[in-house]
């Protein structure tokens, strides 16, 4: 447990930073999840846009702090290329 002032400070802000990252990682999931659904469903219009509503907000968790630049450079890589692949199969 924190004793001095600033420990106990710090804990505070931990604990704020946490329910922050928590929510950011949460909302990240969810423009993911869109995506992911409209590609399940083969409507490649619907998930060209959500991917396309996704990708500012994988990025602000890049400059949040809460996601690594290369994890959010590879999903966004993947999800492209299968939107990209959803629609040549239904061309």
């Amino acid at each position: 447990m924190a004793n001095t002032t600033q420990s106990k400070k710090r804990a505070r802000q931990a604990d704020a930073r946490h329910d922050i990252n928590k929510a950011r990682r949460s909302r990240i999931r969810t423009f993911l999840r869109k995506v992911e659904e409209a590609i399940t469903a083969g409507d490649h219009d619907v998930a060209a846009e959500a991917l396309r509503v996704a990708q500012p907000e994988l990025a602000r968790g890049v400059s949040k702090g809460v996601l690594h630049k290369n994890t959010v450079s590879r999903k966004i890589s993947r999800l492209s290329s299968r939107v990209k692949a959803l629609k040549n199969a239904t061309a």
